[in-house]
C-alpha cells in the first residue's frame, strides 16, 4: 500500500475530536490529502466547501447518507458492497449489514467504510440462498436502505440478465425507461459490462450518479458491475499488466491515473463480485478482479479485457495519425499481429481454460467489456469512416482466437458493451461460424458519439441473416482479417439513436440462449412494444 495511504486513516481519526457533522469551515480544519491530488476532489478532503458540481449534490441529509446496497451471490456465499456519500470527519465510520428474520432485523455483520471512494464489502459465507432475504444497511442514527437478497434461482429452467453499457454523462437525466423496463421484465441478474461513469478524475461522484440512476433495477436482484476505461479516467485503455502510461491517451499501455485511485474505481465497482480466480496484484499494485459466478444453472466468467493488454504504440508499425487507428485498408493485416502482443494475458487464458471444465452441467457465458473484433466501420459522426480500431478486442490477433477457441471449447456465449452499436456476431477462428456467438449490447446513451456497422461495398456477405431485412448481413471479414458472421446490428439511424439495452434468457434444459435487444425509448409495459430490427435471435451452446 501506498505509505500515504497508510497515513489517512490516522490522520483522519486526530480529526474526529476537532470538527462536527455541522459542515466545518475550511480553516478550522487541516487539509488532508488521499495518495493522489486534483483527483475525487469533490469527495476528498474538506469536501463540504466544494461549489455546487454538474454530476451531483454530495451534501446530502445525514439520514440518506446511505446512497445504495449492490450485490452478487454465488455458491453459498453473498458479497455485498454499501455505498454511502462523504462522510464528515466526526461521523461514524461503520455500516450494519440486518436482515429480517423472525419478524425483526437482526444485525449480521458491521464493516468499516473506506474514506477514499466511501464505500465498505461484506462477505458472508454459508449463506442460506434456499430463499428472499429482505436485507438493511444503517449507518449511524437513523440512515438505512433496504433491500432484498434473493435465493438462487435453481428451480428455474430460464436464467435472464438485463445486460446495460456506456451511461453517458451527456446525459445525466434518470433513467426511467431503463427502471421500469428491467423492473417489469424481472430478470434473475443485471450486468454493466462498463464506462457507468464518465467524469473521468471524479469517480466517487460519478459513481453515486450511476447508483441513484439504476439502483431500483439492482435493489432487489444481484448485480454485476466492471469498470472500463472511462471508469478509470482514460478515453482507452491498454492496461498491460499495471503498467504507468506516460503517452497522451495511453496508447503506450498502462494506468495514466495513480493506482490507488485505480484500485478505489475497482474496489467500489468490482469488490462486490465473487473473490477473484487468482488475487495476485498485478504491477504498481493494482489489484484484479476475473472470477466466475454462479446462479442458479448458469456459470458466468467475468474477464478483465483490459488489464493485460499491450499497448500499440511503439510496438507495431502506426497506420494512421493515432497508435490506435488504422486508416489504410491496403496495409497487411499481419504486420501488427506481432510475437509478445497480449490480450488477455495468460493468467485470464488459464481461468478460462479452467472454468470451461468445471461445472460441466451449466451453461456457460462470458462477461467483458468490449468485443472480439472490429465490429464497427464508421466511428463518431457518419464521415469518419475507420478501417481498424486497435481499442477493440479483434486485435491482437492471435490473443483473440486463442480466447475465442477457449470460449468456444467451453460452449459459450459472449455478452459485452463499449461498442455504443448493438450486434449479434458468430465468430470465427480457422473458418466462418467456427467460433462462440457473442452479442454486444447497446449504449445506455447513444446521441453523441454512435458507431455504425456499414460495409463500404453496401453489400451483403455470404450467407446472409434471411430472417431480417438489414441489409449488411453474413459472413465478412473485418479491418484486421479475422472472420465474422453479422446476424444483426443497430445503427444509430435506428430507433433511440440505437441507445437501448440487451435481455439475455438461458434456457438450460433445451440449452439455447436468447439474445433480446430493447430500444431506450420502448416501453415493455406496453403490448406492442418492439425490440430493434432483427432481434430477438436464438442461439444454441454447441
Amino acid at each position: 500500500m501506498h505509505p500515504k495511504l497508510l497515513m489517512w486513516p490516522l490522520v483522519a481519526a486526530l480529526l474526529l475530536t476537532q470538527c462536527n457533522t455541522k459542515q466545518p469551515k475550511k480553516d478550522q480544519m487541516p487539509l488532508v490529502r488521499p495518495p493522489f491530488e486534483h483527483l475525487d476532489t469533490l469527495a476528498t478532503n474538506d469536501w463540504w466547501n466544494r461549489a455546487p458540481n454538474p454530476i451531483i449534490d454530495l451534501k446530502v441529509d445525514r439520514d440518506s447518507v446511505l446512497a445504495f446496497g449492490i450485490y452478487t451471490l454465488s455458491n453459498d456465499i453473498l458479497k455485498l458492497s454499501a455505498q454511502a456519500y462523504p462522510l464528515y470527519p466526526d461521523e461514524d465510520r461503520e455500516v450494519h449489514l440486518e436482515i429480517y428474520k423472525d419478524r425483526a432485523w437482526q444485525r449480521m455483520a458491521t464493516e468499516r467504510i473506506n474514506d477514499l471512494g466511501w464505500s465498505a464489502t461484506f462477505k458472508m459465507t454459508n449463506w442460506d440462498s434456499s430463499r428472499d432475504w429482505p436485507y438493511r444497511l444503517r449507518h449511524g442514527k437513523n440512515a438505512t436502505y433496504t433491500g432484498t437478497i434473493r435465493k438462487d434461482p435453481k428451480d428455474k429452467a430460464v436464467i435472464s440478465m438485463a445486460a446495460l453499457s456506456c451511461n453517458s454523462n451527456k446525459d445525466r437525466g434518470m433513467r426511467n425507461n431503463y427502471v421500469r423496463n428491467i423492473n417489469h421484465q424481472d430478470p434473475d441478474i443485471i450486468f454493466f459490462s462498463g464506462d457507468q461513469s464518465y467524469d473521468h478524475s471524479e469517480h466517487t461522484a460519478a459513481w453515486l450518479k450511476f447508483g441513484k440512476q439504476f439502483r431500483e433495477t439492482f435493489r432487489h436482484r444481484p448485480c454485476i458491475t466492471i469498470p472500463d476505461d472511462h471508469d478509470i479516467g482514460q478515453g482507452n485503455l491498454w492496461g498491460e499488466g499495471g503498467k504507468k502510461s506516460v503517452s497522451k491517451g495511453g496508447p503506450d499501455g498502462g494506468y495514466t491515473y495513480h493506482p490507488e485511485y485505480v484500485n478505489m474505481v475497482e474496489r467500489c465497482q468490482t469488490a462486490h463480485l465473487p473473490d477473484p480466480y487468482d488475487a495476485t496484484p498485478v504491477d504498481r499494485g493494482i489489484g484484479v478482479y476475473y472470477t466466475n459466478l454462479l446462479l442458479g444453472g448458469v456459470d458466468f466468467a467475468i474477464l478483465e479485457d483490459r488489464k493485460f493488454k499491450s499497448g500499440p504504440e511503439g510496438k507495431i508499425p502506426q497506420q494512421g495519425p493515432r497508435p490506435d487507428h488504422i486508416r489504410d485498408p491496403e496495409y497487411e493485416p499481419s504486420s501488427i499481429d506481432l510475437p509478445g502482443l497480449t490480450l488477455l494475458g495468460k493468467r485470464q487464458l488459464d481461468f478460462l481454460e479452467d472454468w470451461g471444465q468445471d461445472n460441466p452441467t451449466h451453461l456457460k457465458v462470458v462477461l467483458s467489456q468490449t468485443g472480439f473484433c472490429g465490429g464497427a466501420h464508421i466511428h463518431g459522426r457518419p464521415d469518419n469512416r475507420l478501417h481498424a480500431d486497435l481499442d477493440s478486442n479483434g486485435w491482437p490477433q492471435t490473443g483473440r482466437n486463442k480466447a475465442l477457441a477457449l470460449i468456444k471449447k467451453a460452449n459459450a456465449v459472449h455478452v459485452a458493451g463499449d461498442q455504443h452499436l448493438a450486434t449479434v456476431i458468430r465468430h470465427g477462428i480457422e473458418e466462418f461460424r467456427d467460433g462462440p456467438w457473442a452479442f454486444v449490447v447497446p449504449a445506455i446513451v447513444n446521441d453523441y458519439y454512435s458507431r455504425w456497422w456499414w460495409p463500404e461495398e453496401e453489400l451483403p456477405g455470404a450467407n446472409p441473416n434471411t430472417a431480417t431485412s438489414l441489409p449488411w448481413t453474413g459472413d465478412y471479414v473485418d479491418g484486421f482479417g479475422n472472420k465474422i458472421s453479422i446476424m444483426a446490428y443497430a445503427n444509430p439511424e435506428s430507433d433511440s439513436y440505437g441507445a437501448g439495452y440487451g435481455l439475455i434468457k438461458f434456457n438450460t434444459e433445451t440449452r439455447e440462449t436468447t439474445f433480446e435487444c430493447w430500444p431506450r425509448e420502448a416501453d415493455v409495459t406496453q403490448a406492442n412494444a418492439s425490440q430493434f430490427e432483427g432481434w430477438p435471435i436464438v442461439v444454441p451452446h454447441e
